[in-house]
């Protein structure tokens, strides 16, 4: 294997690398001095953390889970969050939750109103409401597709052919009972809905042989206040249930439309990367605010406390994990050095750090308008504790020192629980895809083991995705369109309006009741990052991850050889194990077992597009 050359490359902004010391010499060809990396976006302020928090206003199934890990699981330590703020999360996401409590109870309580204002007569509602709900549970129950849409369908247009008969009752009742007057008011409403199954008049009256006093009337019209025959109470209370859909439509349209205007307003690129301005980190709470700084320490530090069943959770999903073990053997002609693991990863990070320089472009100006995300690629080194036997959530060593020490016994022990690691990030498409290299070295016995486990972070749901293009079409729709949208939620609004009460109720009780915050500590359970991820990229997308842990794996290979050549080390048997292939990518000892050994090999390897997944990581990331 050929030694790497790499241009110089100075020390960007965001490089805590204890090991990378010295850049390495610049090449005799370049002429002038290479560019700065690429300036680095906030977490805070990235757009991967601007559409979570539009995800959170969007989807209940993500926003309850964000507050169940981070809000109401206060015991658990917060996953390492890739290019973006969990912090910022939560706070919209119990934004989210307040604004919707209030908008639910203002629905119910319009029904709760309208009850007794019309004496009963809106209850009629929610016959064919129920009726179009059972439509929607029978498509999705366990039974044959032909026979649940038949069902589906039978249910749907029953209830929907029963609200536009009860609707229609009310307009005859409206007009025809307002030219009618008196006891014939009550006329229209009574002839239709005997026609509907939930029809209340009373089966031993005669039809209609009404002689003009309140004693001949059903059950139903002096329940509903038409013992009055000369009065108008009967007519007030139709009218109020005629009127209830609207009001109700018009709730439904101004809670989209908060939504709409949270992306024009606090959520839009412009205003977004502007902290202080975002009115869901000034929400009020001393819970949350100790909460929200515990997570900001927590998600970016190098120490990452984790869970023994998922010690990566926060950096996606394992894509093509591989490592590789050779013996020292010592060259004739040398004198061997020693030779540890730090010693190893200080020559591994130069050559790392060098990708972020651009080639030569012959001018400066060229070489500066390089886009390659590779110029904005992070390097630090972090260690893995395990969250099992802390006191309290405080007491994990976040402080500097403390970290330090861990860090300069845990790069050479080789502990199983206890493990040092150099992760390499790339974030590219706006953080919409971060790929993460974990390099771990160790010598023992007379053997190196080489581990690198790349993870990959896969896009944000396309819903999330699409958030401005979804607010942007409801704030531009005209005033029909929006009617219309708003009408056609009206009859599932009481129900989703209890429901969203009834889980706010619920998450309330267990956050009182269930004592998490005298629990243990335990290592994340999710990671907000996993949780709003889909997992499909596209093409584009796919080559550049694949590009990414190609270089980067072949400049950590190439760091190894350097490494044990000079140190007085043969490195034919680790350069025999890596297999060559198209534009220089590197592939050792993968999981799906491709071995090459030797010169003029032929490799068959077949792999599954994303690579391997780890044990439990298909659930992340699907809600």
């Amino acid at each position: 294997m050929t030694r790497t050359s790499v241009p110089a490359q100075p020390e960007g902004p965001d490089d805590h690398s204890r090991l990378e010391k010295k850049p390495p010499e610049p090449p005799e060809s370049a002429t002038y001095a290479p560019p700065p990396p690429l300036p680095v976006t906030p977490p805070g302020a990235s757009d991967a953390t601007r559409l979570l928090c539009a995800g959170t206003y969007m989807d209940e199934p993500f926003r309850d889970a964000v507050i169940d890990e981070l809000y109401v699981h206060e015991e658990r330590f917060a996953a390492p969050s890739m290019g973006i703020d969990a912090a910022r999360v939560l706070a919209h996401a119990l934004r989210a939750r307040r604004l919707e409590l209030g908008w639910a109870a203002a629905i119910l309580g319009v029904w709760i109103v309208a009850i007794p204002m019309s004496s009963g007569l809106v209850v009629l509602y929610l016959f064919p409401v129920v009726f179009m709900a059972l439509s929607r549970l029978v498509r999705r129950a366990p039974l044959p597709a032909w026979l649940a849409r038949g069902l589906s369908f039978l249910l749907r247009w029953y209830g929907r052919l029963q609200l536009l008969f009860f609707i229609v009752a009310l307009v005859a009742a409206v007009i025809v009972g307002e030219a009618l007057g008196g006891a014939w008011r009550v006329l229209p409403v009574r002839l239709l809905t005997d026609l509907l199954p939930f029809g209340s008049s009373s089966s031993d009256e005669p039809d209609f042989g009404w002689s003009g006093d309140s004693s001949s009337y059903g059950g139903w019209e002096s329940a509903a206040g038409y013992a009055d025959p000369s009065g108008g109470s009967g007519m007030l209370q139709v009218w109020i249930a005629l009127l209830l859909p609207l009001v109700v439509a018009t709730l439904v349209a101004l809670q989209r439309g908060q939504f709409a205007r949270a992306l024009a307003r606090e959520l839009s690129k412009e205003r977004f990367p502007d902290v202080m301005s975002d009115p869901a980190e000034r929400a009020e709470g001393l819970r949350f605010r100790r909460l929200r700084e515990r997570v900001r320490i927590e998600q970016h530090g190098p120490l990452v406390m984790y869970r023994a069943a998922d010690p990566f959770c926060g950096a996606g999903w394992p894509y093509k994990t591989w490592s590789l073990s050779v013996e020292l053997v010592p060259r004739p002609d040398r004198k061997v050095e020693p030779l540890d693991n730090a010693a190893i990863l200080e020559r591994i990070v130069p050559l790392v750090a060098a990708l972020r320089v651009p080639s030569p472009h012959g001018s400066p100006q060229a070489a500066a308008a390089v886009r390659d995300r590779l110029r904005a690629l992070e390097i630090d080194e972090c260690v893995f504790l395990p969250a099992e036997g802390l006191p309290t959530r405080a007491a994990a060593p976040y402080a500097p020192e403390a970290f330090e020490e861990h860090r300069a016994a845990a790069v050479e022990e080789g502990g199983e629980t206890r493990r040092h690691f150099l992760r390499i990030r790339v974030g590219g498409w706006n953080e919409g895809i971060v790929t993460t290299v974990f390099v771990r070295v160790h010598t023992q016995g007379g053997m190196l083991m080489l581990e690198v486990a790349p993870h990959v972070l896969w896009p944000l749901r396309q819903q999330f995705q699409d958030a401005d293009r979804l607010a942007h079409q409801y704030r531009h729709h005209h005033h029909f369109g929006k009617a219309v949208w708003a009408l056609s939620r009206t009859p599932r609004s009481a129900g989703s309006a209890v429901l969203t009460l009834v889980r706010g109720l619920l998450s309330a009780w267990r956050l009182a009741t269930a004592g998490h915050g005298a629990a243990l500590p335990e290592g994340p359970g999710a990671a907000v990052r996993e949780l709003g991820s889909y997992g499909e990229s596209s093409l584009f997308q796919d080559m550049d991850v694949a590009r990414y842990l190609k270089t980067i794996q072949q400049r950590v290979t190439a760091g190894v050889t350097t490494a044990l050549s000079e140190a007085g080390y043969r490195t034919d048997e680790f350069e025999q194990r890596i297999v060559h292939v198209a534009e220089g990518g590197v592939y050792v000892e993968s999981a799906q077992g491709a071995v090459g050994i030797g010169d003029h090999n032929t490799i068959t390897h077949n792999t599954t597009e994303r690579g391997s997944a780890a044990k439990g990581s298909t659930k992340r990331g699907n809600g």
